[in-house]
């Protein structure tokens, strides 16, 4: 949807690239912080999760 790369989303969420790499391979459980912090990107750049699990522009729940 945002067709970041990892190093977007890394500098985005205020992560290391290296863990989200090892986060879409579920290398290791992430911690809570590092979630948050990449779901506040995604969110800061106009994506909403639902319910169900799934994540969509916002404005079209």
């Amino acid at each position: 949807m945002l067709d970041w790369s990892r190093d977007e989303l890394a500098n985005r969420a205020h992560v290391g690239r290296r863990t989200v790499v090892d986060f879409e391979r579920e290398a290791r459980q992430c911690q809570y912080s590092t979630l948050l912090a990449i779901r506040t990107a995604f969110e800061a750049a106009g994506l909403a999760f639902t319910d169900d699990g799934g994540v969509k522009p916002r404005g079209m729940m």
